[in-house]
């Protein structure tokens, strides 16, 4: 089986975060969503591959699943255009072959996906009642939990039973067909290629998806749903704060000590009398009185007399400054 991953978003509900770092590695009870993502798959034994549909800072994501799940067979798109899921999805139209299984990167749910192997429908999508279905996708479903359509952003609640952002296709090949589908026909909704429209294509034509219902979906997608997550996962089995942690307070000298090439941080001071600091490592100001300082330059002639209050160059730019 393939997992497909679209997460190829600019992420603009969470900036400023996201201006320098991919949603996906948003920080959610001490792991990026990505890992809690990829943490749901580890059940499954029979996965051949995850696809990761790229975008904005794509390289922080490569070098995220490099590092912390060097086990995974993973294969890299990037998404241009940031049109739609399904064109997403269908720039790895060569790739897929067989059973498929597609998640959103902001969405973590609850589920066992061992059930998988056993699967006779043709298709499944998570669902999970809400009370306000609007800003998301819904299923409208028979009395045996088949979908009869899926409708994208709906414009009333009387259907609330929401569409959690995981699906499984027994036949990616299908999948691919309805997409190319979609856009041959140019079928968008709120101008943009969703995925629901392709799989309502999928439905016409006789598919049989049914619906498997969830009672944990924490959504990773705007801050406040963020923080709503990340309390429900520390009070439910994900809290660090049992990992140590350690704290360096700023180094003050002693009187009459002295240091070989010292790093130090911005904050430090050197009030001690006789210290000495033979090189400087740390491009900033730093607070020295009464200490002896070498291998920085001479002070300007004007502060011959300012003593005890020492004159240090700043290495960069060459200039000086009395502190």
């Amino acid at each position: 089986m393939q997992i497909v991953i679209p997460l190829a978003g600019f992420g603009k509900r969470l900036r400023p975060h996201t201006f320098t770092k991919p949603k996906p590695l948003i920080n959610v009870a001490g792991k990026p969503m990505l890992g809690h993502v990829l943490d749901t798959f580890a059940a499954l034994d029979n996965v051949d591959e995850i696809i990761f549909i790229v975008g904005h800072l794509g390289e922080q994501i490569e070098e995220y699943v490099a590092k912390e799940y060097p086990h995974l067979r993973a294969r890299y798109f990037r998404q241009e255009e940031l049109n739609g899921q399904s064109t997403a999805i269908y720039l790895a139209r060569e790739y897929l072959r067989g059973p498929m299984l597609m998640a959103f990167v902001d969405t973590i749910i609850k589920t066992d996906l061992a059930h998988l192997k056993d699967e006779t429908a043709d298709a499944v999508t998570w669902v999970k009642a809400v009370e306000d279905p609007r800003p998301f996708g819904v299923a409208e479903v028979t009395a045996g939990d088949t979908v009869k359509r899926l409708i994208e952003k709906p414009n009333d609640m009387r259907n609330n039973l929401v569409v959690v952002g995981f699906y499984y296709f027994k036949e990616s090949e299908s999948l691919v067909e309805a997409i190319r589908e979609q856009i041959e026909r140019d079928i968008r909704t709120q101008n943009e290629y969703f995925l629901a429209d392709a799989i309502n294509l999928m439905l016409a034509r006789g598919l049989v998806m049914r619906v498997q219902r969830v009672d944990v979906w924490l959504d990773c997608g705007k801050t406040e749903t963020v923080l709503e997550t990340n309390r429900y996962l520390l009070e439910n089995g994900h809290d660090n704060s049992t990992r140590r942690s350690t704290f360096t307070p700023p180094p003050r000298s002693r009187p009459r000590s002295s240091a070989r090439t010292p790093r130090l941080a911005p904050t430090a001071k050197l009030k001690a009398p006789s210290s000495a600091i033979r090189s400087w490592t740390r491009k900033r100001w730093c607070r020295m009185r009464c200490s002896r300082v070498r291998s920085l330059g001479a002070a300007p002639k004007s502060a011959a007399a300012s003593a005890p209050t020492m004159w240090v160059r700043r290495a960069k730019w060459g200039s000086s400054r009395r502190l």
